[in-house]
């Protein structure tokens, strides 16, 4: 069995919002089902085993775009939006921080007896992820979160997290059932994308082989276990800065937002009606939902949809993020009753501002964009942990640790 990346983070406390955390429940469902609309399960779950990715959307969803608490802020809110859904969307969310990692191989066996699909096997896959990453690895990250995705397949992603309080830095793992095959015969081919191994079958007679190549993995030593997968080293600042951002990938979606002339392309007339603001968010969205992995190599420029909660680039536009939910997931009420007008329209979004991007010349400095946003923040409705919350909304956070 084979990681298919790492990530290294920078650590921060402090909590969620409710009045963040909410809206992040809100908008994951509308992506996770978008995602699953277009492109099926095993492509979300080869998504969330890319740690570029993975921070993209965290960062879409309003968390500090290098923040280590953007793990814990994506299953959080999966976890909570989804496992209502978990029979219709075939999908299942299991573990999280804490005390609640450690009910995960139960909720496994519970999903087993449910589903028919083999809930102690799932359980031995999650217990032996999790031993490898805190004990046979030996890196110095203890790890706090472990959360195991599901599909009614059987396939399958673990995401978990690990601190090394002393350097101020927290360490992702991401795994992926499509890697598990091949780990002895090619320990360093790596999985970041589409998943071209062959996917293990829990429930079939076939698998004992496959299970005593997992076992091999834990006598590996750490240089190898380590060598040649996605590893993604984010900076410990927290301010986002112009090297963080590919101008030209930015500018074309601003471009796409603001020019009346661009809004007026026949693909995007059933989302005539929607102010800038909106339609830069959205277009950011579509890219999280429909982008190929090459384009989340900057995941900081996902924060320029819906800011960060301290702040920074910008306040969270809380007007702009609402009316974001509301028209995804309108567009995904309507493909589910077979019309994807609305759908297809969202996601011309980025296919058009991708074609702008390739004659795209940058005409504002990042700063310029930054100062543009928090100028207009009071309109949008900006809000950051910074600020005192409402009383109304001044109710427990969700916590980072």
């Amino acid at each position: 069995m084979k990681r298919a990346g790492t990530a290294d983070l920078r650590l921060s406390g402090g909590g969620i919002p409710p009045w963040l955390f909410r809206r992040m429940k809100q908008l994951c469902l509308p992506i996770v089902e978008s995602i699953l609309q277009e492109r099926g399960a095993k492509d979300f779950l080869s998504r969330m085993s890319n740690p570029y990715w993975f921070q993209s959307f965290g960062a879409v969803i309003g968390m500090d775009w290098n923040s280590s608490g953007v793990t814990t802020a994506i299953m959080a809110a999966m976890k909570a939006s989804l496992n209502p859904h978990a029979k219709e969307l075939g999908l299942y969310i299991c573990g999280g921080k804490g005390k609640e990692s450690l009910k995960t191989p139960a909720e496994l066996v519970k999903i087993g007896d449910d589903t028919g699909l083999d809930g102690h096997q799932l359980a031995h896959c999650s217990k032996l992820s999790a031993k490898v990453d805190n004990t046979a690895l030996q890196d110095g990250f203890n790890l706090y979160l472990h959360s195991f995705i599901l599909s009614a397949e059987g396939d399958w992603s673990v995401i978990q997290q690990g601190m090394e309080p002393k350097g101020g830095m927290a360490r992702r793992y991401h795994w992926h059932s499509g890697t598990i095959k091949s780990f002895v015969e090619d320990p360093h081919s790596a999985v970041c994308g589409e998943n071209q191994g062959a996917i293990l079958n829990l429930v079939s007679s076939e698998a004992k082989s496959t299970q005593e190549s997992i076992l091999n993995l834990t006598q590996e030593s750490p240089e190898k276990l380590l060598a040649e997968i996605p590893h993604m080293k984010l900076p410990t600042y927290c301010e986002v800065r112009q090297k963080d951002v590919d101008l030209k990938r930015l500018g074309s979606i601003l471009w796409l937002a603001q020019e009346q002339s661009a809004q007026s392309f026949e693909d995007l007339l059933l989302l005539k009606g929607l102010g800038p603001r909106t339609l830069q968010s959205l277009t950011l969205v579509s890219e999280v939902i429909h982008g190929t992995p090459s384009r989340f190599t900057d995941p900081a420029r996902f924060s320029f949809a819906h800011g960060g909660k301290t702040g920074k680039p910008f306040p969270v536009p809380t007007k702009v993020y609402d009316e974001t939910v509301a028209v995804l997931k309108t567009a995904v009420d309507q493909a589910k009753i077979g019309q994807p007008d609305k759908s297809k329209a969202i996601q011309s979004l980025t296919k058009i501002a991708q074609r702008a991007e390739k004659d795209f010349v940058p005409t504002h400095t990042l700063d310029q964009l930054m100062e543009e946003e928090k100028r207009m923040s009071p309109r949008y409705g900006g809000r950051s942990v910074m600020k005192r919350p409402n009383s109304r909304d001044a109710g427990k956070q969700l916590g980072l640790f």
